[in-house]
């Protein structure tokens, strides 16, 4: 009887910590990027709702003047606790689109983004932190 008591509090203890490293992409979440020439950080704010494997939300980034400039996402996916949007914008006349792709964890999205510019593709690495609510 013991023996098969720890084989299932075992089991319990590996399905609790898969479970705690996936996370819900619901919730809104930041990051930062380097200044333009050597200027202060922008910190990037994205507000996502997951429903099923229907992924929606916004982006909010800030402009050229500062302000921040709000985007919705498009062809948001989930699968499991991985995630993929696009977000399109336009500047200057021009449509540019940046594809986000990432895993999710309990407190952080890791993954990359890839954009085309001046026809050559570029792809960077990008890292969110899950905004907790203040108490």
């Amino acid at each position: 009887m013991i023996p098969k008591f720890r084989r299932i509090a075992a089991l319990a203890l590996a399905l609790a910590g898969t479970w705690l490293q996936a996370g819900d992409a619901s919730g809104s979440w930041t990051w930062t990027t380097p200044g333009r020439n050597g200027g202060p950080e922008r910190t990037s704010t994205l507000t996502l709702k997951a429903e099923g494997a229907k992924l929606t939300g916004k982006v909010a980034a800030p402009g050229r003047d500062g302000k921040a400039v709000e985007t919705a996402i498009t062809d948001g996916k989930v699968d499991g606790d991985a995630i993929a949007f696009s977000v399109v914008r336009e500047i200057n006349g021009n449509s540019t689109t940046a594809k986000y792709s990432g895993k999710v964890g309990v407190d952080k999205i890791t993954g990359k983004i890839e954009t085309t510019r001046d026809g050559q593709a570029q792809s960077r690495d990008w890292e969110a932190k899950r905004v907790v609510a203040a108490k």
